[in-house]
């Protein structure tokens, strides 16, 4: 009988340990470059790199063999599970800006160069 006790007691104190796991706080943890769309409105097409890279700032990767192709990523792993991913791939030719592509809405100004 003492024994039965004895395991309920250390059933129930395990168990009381793993629903504390609820409780403890977990953080964010924020990767990348964080974008909003009022980022992306400011772009326009036949931008050069650095005026994207000003508005923008510089990408979380560029293609090793192919440096007219930027990729801009934002994660956020939330501590409670509420995860949350955007991404940007913008592409240049003869190092103006000819498309972006990816999570974002393109402005409707987007097609409209900053010389005119």
């Amino acid at each position: 009988m003492k024994a039965v006790i004895q395991n309920l007691i250390v059933i129930l104190a395990l168990a009381s340990v793993s629903a504390c796991s609820s409780w403890v706080y977990r953080i964010d943890i924020p990767q990348g470059n964080f974008l909003e769309q009022k980022d992306i409105d400011k772009l326009r097409i036949a931008m050069t790199k650095e005026q994207v890279k000003y508005v923008l700032g510089s990408p979380v990767a560029k293609n090793a063999f192919d440096d007219d192709t930027w990729h801009y990523f934002y994660a956020l792993r939330g501590g409670r599970g509420n995860d949350f991913e955007k991404q940007l791939i913008v592409e240049f030719k003869d190092d103006k800006l000819a498309d972006i592509k990816g999570d974002f809405a393109k402005s409707d100004n987007f097609n409209t160069p900053l010389d005119i």
